[in-house]
């Protein structure tokens, strides 16, 4: 991986499934090489305070102080606020723990003081010793719509509140026409030491999806000039983690990894160069050639750190090959 050794890459996340592939990205690379593109588009106020779900938990996973146990949040949590606050009556569906709550007391405070997300995201990492640099993708406010059988739902109202039990028909990133990438993000892509791009195993529909819609990101991906691979969410025709497979059948898409692969091809078409899906789907592999994208197939059910980083690696020889 002589390309890789002193560069830089670059990976595009949700929450807690692309959390993990951060996690193994973190402990194959140092921590001025790894760049953390996030998506805050399921970002939104509650009891008065700025949530950003999906960094928090990149941010959690990358300190190793994430529960693994419960999927997501800290470990050692308790709740008596969340009791406290059920108690005078209010609203207690997301669950926010006692410890979970000092960061976005902390980013709150500091937005209402003047800061941008990206350095308050800074603060947070330095705090934690994250080994990599987080990035939120937009420093304007974006937020994801489930248009569904229940009407119009914010997507935490979906995810968590409603279990996604509502029937899907639409998605819609509210604010996004107005919102830009950051700074950050523009100098990484075009930082002549990027070696490459990794789409983490999030949602497409989801969580890639509201990153590429902001104006702007996407043509500043392409004009790098780096390869560009993902990973696919969808293994044996399940999602690994979250609502991917249950929004393919409802949007009328097959429930494949190389289903996955299409729809960024024909979304984001001269994006992609490459895709690796799990073994459990080595039969899907001749599908790529009509694709016009190079496949591997490797184990990417990340259960422990060891094939988190193994995985990783598996990424970073990708990109490597595709470069020369």
């Amino acid at each position: 991986m002589t390309a890789i050794s002193n560069g830089k890459i670059l990976a595009l996340s949700g929450g807690v499934g692309g959390a993990k592939l951060a996690r193994g990205l973190a402990e194959v690379l140092a921590p001025a090489q790894l760049n953390i593109v996030v998506n805050t588009a399921d970002d939104f106020d509650y009891w008065g305070l700025r949530i950003c779900p999906d960094l928090d938990s990149v941010m959690y996973a990358l300190a190793d102080r994430n529960d693994t146990v419960r999927g997501w949040g800290l470990q050692n949590e308790s709740w008596r606020t969340l009791d406290a606050m059920g108690n005078l009556g209010a609203e207690n569906w997301f669950q926010l723990g006692d410890l979970d709550l000092a960061t976005h007391l902390f980013r709150s405070q500091r937005l209402r003081e003047g800061q941008t997300l990206t350095q308050i995201t800074e603060g947070l990492c330095k705090s934690m010793n994250v080994p990599a640099r987080l990035l939120p993708m937009t420093e304007q406010a974006v937020a994801t719509q489930v248009h569904c059988s229940e009407g119009q739902l914010g997507f935490q109202e979906y995810f968590v509140r409603e279990r996604c039990a509502p029937v899907v028909k639409s998605l819609e990133f509210a604010g996004v026409e107005s919102a830009k990438p950051t700074a950050a993000i523009l100098a990484t892509l075009a930082d002549p030491d990027l070696r490459g791009i990794i789409l983490c195993p999030s949602n497409p529909f989801l969580s890639i999806d509201p990153i590429f819609a902001v104006p702007g990101m996407l043509p500043a991906i392409i004009e790098s000039q780096v390869p560009v691979i993902a990973v696919s969410p969808i293994v044996a025709g399940l999602a690994v983690k979250g609502p991917a497979a249950k929004l393919m059948q409802e949007l009328n898409m097959p429930v494949s990894a190389d289903q996955v692969a299409r729809y960024y091809q024909q979304r984001y078409p001269g994006l992609l160069q490459g895709f690796i899906i799990d073994t459990s789907d080595a039969q899907l592999a001749s599908e790529f050639d009509t694709l016009g994208l190079a496949v591997k197939v490797r184990p990417t059910l990340m259960t422990d750190i060891a094939s988190k980083a193994e995985l990783a690696e598996q990424c970073l020889g990708f990109l490597n090959e595709l470069a020369n």
